[in-house]
């Protein structure tokens, strides 16, 4: 078994997201299907194309939710229905304790999804943190620290919208 865990940009253009998911499904080929375990936390986005990707590849697909009230304060309208397919799809959803979609709530779900993953596919473009904490670059970072393997998914063209 192999449980691989997803952090990546929200903000990829339209161009980028069929080169993000060819890379994401090369990524993938490497695993047994039936052996396959992706944790995400499913947002618009990496997350998003990241658990497509495990369920196309065969793989198991487990949800990480920050928040009690992430799906009515965060997913947004023209995100929801992919949400919700991945949502039915999922083996497991963890949901973490906060009631609230904050950058607490973020972090915890960050935590959770590096203790249970093997591997971690960053699809970030290599810029260092933010500063504000719990992004892509700061996610990369704690695997990193913790001896978690970290795949950069970054294929040539693919961009973030400013």
């Amino acid at each position: 078994m192999t449980t691989i865990g997803v952090t990546g940009h929200m903000d990829l253009t339209d161009e980028s997201v069929p080169l993000v998911r060819a890379a994401l499904d090369d990524l993938l080929k490497a695993y047994e299907p039936g052996a396959l375990v992706g944790i995400s936390c499913i947002a618009a986005g990496a997350d998003s194309l990241f658990a497509e990707a495990v369920l196309h590849a065969g793989g198991r697909l487990v949800v990480v939710l920050p928040s009690a009230d992430y799906r009515t304060a965060k997913v947004k309208p023209d995100h929801a229905e992919t949400f919700d397919r991945l949502m039915a799809a999922a083996d497991e959803v963890l949901v973490m304790p906060h009631e609230t979609a904050n950058r607490q709530a973020y972090e915890s779900a960050n935590r959770t999804l590096l203790a249970r993953a093997e591997r971690l596919a960053a699809v970030w473009n290599g810029e260092p943190p933010s500063g504000k904490g719990g992004g892509t670059a700061d996610v990369v970072t704690e695997a990193r620290n913790a001896g978690l393997p970290v795949d950069v998914v970054w294929p040539e063209g693919a961009a973030r919208r400013r």
